[in-house]
């Protein structure tokens, strides 16, 4: 049983139009054509109107009866029937960083950390953002120090950042000489940290410099670059495709911070991304339009 918190299903009601009983735009028979062929699901079933026979109700019982697994599988294919008929109608998205926060709440049914310490031992927050507000802060106040203190907050701010949402990040270290800016775990890959501030884009020698430590460790080893001053394209492209590298840009952090994405949503779909096409880096803005 996914025992969705009171927060989470006020917050389900308002994305999925289920006041008075409503449903997005479905009927009763709609509703149970949605459930059975896209969900393979009987939401008719008795167990579900203990609480009322209502479209609503039924739906909301069946979120509190059946498990993880499929509740996460319900809202998603809920969230793209109802995308496709906001864009559809041209309606503007009327819920503050909708999106962002309904990975959010992916997150949580499945268990994992969505926001930090404050989410994690304060289950009344359905979406902390005062975590997340505190940190674009920091990012943003970051530019006023001098380059090496700037340097090794930007480091920190990455680590608060894994750490946020789980990823089992560490601290900056060095091995024979080689510094590594820290590392974290994503879908039980390790992934490698190079953090840059500085003034000018990241050309192609620090790409390849990042990519030789990355290839000395084990096989599954992956690395993040994140440069905040962003890719000269024709490093880029000198870099290549088909690397174990993905990469991040200020403004990636900042619209991740800014919209409320989870992390871990936003480096799974640049892996995924990478992989379908071999670009080590598609900005956030593309990645989440």
């Amino acid at each position: 049983m996914a025992n969705i918190r009171t927060l989470d299903m006020m917050f389900i009601d308002d994305i999925f139009e289920m006041g008075g009983g409503y449903v997005l735009n479905f009927s009763d028979r709609t509703l149970s054509l949605f459930f059975a062929e896209e969900l393979n699901i009987d939401i008719d079933n008795p167990t579900y109107a203990k609480n009322g026979a209502s479209k609503a109700k039924r739906l909301r019982c069946f979120l509190q009866t059946v498990d993880k697994t499929t509740v996460v599988r319900t809202l998603k294919t809920l969230w793209e029937c109802r995308e496709a008929l906001r864009q559809r109608a041209g309606n503007v998205e009327k819920i503050e960083n909708a999106y962002g926060r309904f990975l959010s709440l992916v997150n949580r049914i499945e268990g994992r950390p969505d926001s930090g310490p404050i989410a994690q031992t304060s289950p009344i927050h359905a979406f902390n953002r005062q975590t997340l507000a505190q940190i674009k802060a920091d990012l943003l106040s970051i530019s006023s120090l001098a380059p090496q203190p700037r340097g090794f907050a930007f480091e920190k701010l990455l680590k608060r950042l894994f750490d946020a949402y789980g990823l089992a990040a560490h601290h900056p270290f060095r091995l024979r000489g080689e510094q590594i800016d820290g590392s974290f775990q994503l879908a039980s890959e390790t992934y490698l940290v190079e953090a840059k501030w500085q003034n000018l884009p990241t050309g192609v020698a620090d790409l390849h410099t990042f990519h030789g430590k990355i290839e000395q460790k084990a096989a599954w080893t992956r690395g993040l670059f994140v440069s905040n001053s962003g890719f000269t394209p024709d490093g880029l492209i000198a870099f290549g495709r088909g690397k174990r590298v993905i990469c991040m840009d200020g403004l990636d952090l900042y619209d991740t911070l800014d919209r409320e994405i989870p992390l871990n949503h936003v480096l799974e779909r640049k892996v995924r991304r990478a992989a379908e096409t071999g670009a080590p880096f598609i900005q956030v803005r593309e990645l989440f339009p």
